[in-house]
């Protein structure tokens, strides 16, 4: 990140991103909205709460990267419109993400932060990862609530270049 174009390696990985995210939200939306109080044992955190936690953050990686304030916290999705609402956030999130990654790489920071600020790259690099760890605990909670509805190999680079 080094000039005002995005390495096209880093563009690839957070258009998956964004695929990924979106096929996720695509298939909780074809479930019973009861499934999005499924939790894995020992962990108070259900699929609305981890799914809304991913947007949210997203929310908070786009604002870091854009120097803009930090964003209220969103409502963890309990119905269908939830849902849509949340997918809607998330596009425009990880659009918002990608769109900074054509920066160069310097600090990012909250409007008004002045202190302890990590590097761009940093922050998109840690908005990748974040969703991609998150994906995997919404399928894992559900897994082990018996419903098999995400299949993360399906979420992968090489289906997402089949799909692209």
């Amino acid at each position: 990140m080094s000039d005002s174009t995005t390495d096209p390696t880093l563009d690839r990985l957070l258009r998956h991103m964004a695929w990924a995210n979106a096929a996720v939200i695509a298939r909780l939306t074809e479930l019973p909205v009861d499934t999005l109080a499924l939790a894995s044992p020992r962990n108070e955190w259900t699929v609305a709460m981890i799914l809304d936690h991913l947007v949210s953050a997203a929310g908070r990686y786009a604002s870091r990267l854009e120097g803009g304030p930090r964003p209220e916290r969103a409502e963890s999705p309990a119905t269908a419109a939830g849902l849509a609402e949340l997918a809607a956030d998330c596009a425009r999130y990880d659009a918002r993400i990608r769109a900074q990654a054509a920066t160069p790489d310097g600090p990012a920071g909250f409007a008004g932060q002045t202190s302890d600020l990590p590097a761009r790259s940093t922050v998109v690099a840690q908005a990748i990862h974040h969703a991609t760890e998150h994906r995997a605990q919404i399928a894992g909670a559900l897994a082990t609530n018996g419903v098999e509805a995400i299949d993360l190999d399906a979420l992968d680079l090489w289906a997402f270049a089949d799909a692209e």
